[in-house]
């Protein structure tokens, strides 16, 4: 059996099956990540008008521990409110009894740490898959991002020295 047979197999066996969860996993997909584009790149606008500033303070290592710092922090509440997303959508589609589990159960699988005690509702369980497959794109690209952050701000510093 191909590859395409395989994939279009599971619709045609069970039609309903996972349609649901793909029709809210794919734009909760696609709304998170661009929402942490264009908020990585405001970001990035803040950190490079601030990091000249700060780095022609007396101490640049605590400036730089600073900034580095702060991204971090904003890059760590973006994933919070990222994941707040797919819990409010959780609890739309009914998949947990509240938001609290809601929260706990999205930021489990949002970081693949799936330890939570929780479980989605049986027919809901494939989105907590695709919800995990969004933490490993947003990661990737935060990931990314730090990266670079980590190397324009040594470059601001080996500027300054030299």
């Amino acid at each position: 059996m191909g590859i395409v047979q395989c994939a279009l197999s599971f619709y045609v066996v069970e039609p309903m099956g996972w349609g649901p969860d793909w029709a809210w996993g794919l734009p909760l997909i696609v709304l998170t990540v661009v929402i942490h584009v264009l908020a990585l790149g405001f970001i990035n606008q803040w950190t490079a008008s601030v990091s000249n500033l700060v780095m022609e303070r007396r101490h640049p290592r605590v400036a730089f521990a600073t900034v580095m710092g702060t991204v971090t922090l904003l890059a760590t509440l973006l994933h919070a409110a990222e994941a707040g997303i797919w819990a409010v959508a959780f609890r739309l589609i009914g998949a947990l009894p509240d938001l609290r589990n809601a929260m706990l159960y999205s930021l489990s699988a949002i970081t693949s740490y799936g330890h939570a005690t929780l479980s989605l509702e049986n027919q809901w369980q494939l989105l907590g898959a695709i919800e995990a497959l969004n933490g490993w794109l947003l990661f990737g690209l935060t990931t990314a991002f730090l990266f670079g952050m980590l190397q324009k701000v040594w470059l601001v510093d080996n500027k300054r020295r030299n």
